[in-house]
């Protein structure tokens, strides 16, 4: 099958959350917790990879934000579990024909050691996706915010194909 340029998007994710000192916070990355961390601030569960990869998805598919879906100013959101919102962002692209071909994420911070978890994690990420999605950790090298371990930022990046079938002359990509 031939691709043209209108059926391959590409859309970039941004999110960043602090650490909290409330002590109920549960840290959580990828839809996994890590226990004996300190958790994120955030109106959801505020998991940064989930979000940056759901706004990464809306942006390549044109379908806006991930506060214009899902606001923090919406009790119904209020410690919303991001993985589910995630899941729900793959209904929204795929019902506007997109299928993802695959994200890739970096993920700032000091703490926590992502890689020990990595494989978890991305497993995680790709069940609710259908497919890949990798995970890089980074360090901030103890510049700024992120560097000081105030809090943890993740850049996602998708790639959207645009779904055929047998009526337009192609096949599922």
């Amino acid at each position: 099958m031939t691709l043209s340029a209108a059926d391959v998007r590409v859309g970039q994710g941004f999110d960043i959350h602090r650490f909290t000192d409330d002590p109920e916070r549960r840290l959580v990355l990828a839809g996994i917790e890590f226990p004996d961390e300190r958790g994120l601030e955030g109106h959801s569960d505020a998991d940064a990879i989930a979000h940056a990869c759901s706004d990464a998805l809306l942006g390549a598919a044109g379908l806006g934000d991930i506060g214009m879906h899902f606001p923090d100013t919406a009790p119904e959101w209020a410690g919303a579990d991001s993985m589910t919102l995630l899941a729900h962002v793959v209904t929204l692209v795929a019902a506007d024909g997109w299928v993802t071909s695959n994200i890739d994420c970096a993920v700032v911070c000091e703490r926590p050691k992502l890689a020990p978890r990595r494989d978890e994690m991305q497993a995680a990420m790709t069940a609710v996706v259908g497919a890949p999605v990798t995970i890089k950790g980074n360090r901030a090298e103890r510049l700024g915010a992120i560097g000081r371990a105030e809090g943890i930022a993740c850049f996602a990046t998708a790639l959207l194909v645009r779904e055929r079938s047998a009526d337009d002359g192609g096949e599922r990509s």
